[in-house]
């Protein structure tokens, strides 16, 4: 749940679970800047679930993985600027969402290692949620 907080422009407290946080802008936009903006909070759920699911598969096949960290980050591309992502960029015009994902891990991996942690961060749930185009369904209601 998000609710304003009466306190300046933005700032919103989200509650999940048991869990307290506060969402803002930052003073450049209007805001406090008291808290991580939404899109913050969005790459935060993709660089969480990344590190998660790396860790599990480690896991499941007894990998000695080292420490794993996943810095995202988040801008809006003209899609004709766009060198990686041409394939979702042909047809359309305008600015897309580009999440960049770089991912460490203590220690030495090898080429071979470092192939498959990419390809085992492109399933972590919040990445596939985010490439799937899922609905948003909205409604108001009364108080």
């Amino acid at each position: 749940m998000v609710r304003e907080t009466g306190e300046g422009k933005f700032q919103n407290l989200v509650i999940a679970g048991r869990h307290r946080l506060i969402a803002d802008e930052p003073a450049a936009a209007g805001g406090l800047d008291t808290g991580p903006n939404p899109y913050d909070y969005l790459s935060i759920a993709l660089g969480a679930c990344t590190a998660m699911t790396l860790r599990v598969y480690a896991e499941h096949k007894k990998l000695a993985l080292g420490r794993v960290s996943v810095e995202v980050r988040h801008g809006k591309v003209a899609t004709d600027h766009c060198v990686d992502c041409s394939e979702i960029a042909e047809g359309r015009g305008g600015k897309l969402d580009r999440f960049e994902r770089i991912i460490r891990i203590e220690g030495q991996i090898d080429a071979g290692l470092a192939a498959k942690i990419v390809e085992i961060a492109d399933k972590c749930p919040v990445h596939r949620t985010i490439e799937s185009s899922p609905v948003v369904v909205t409604r108001v209601a009364a108080k």
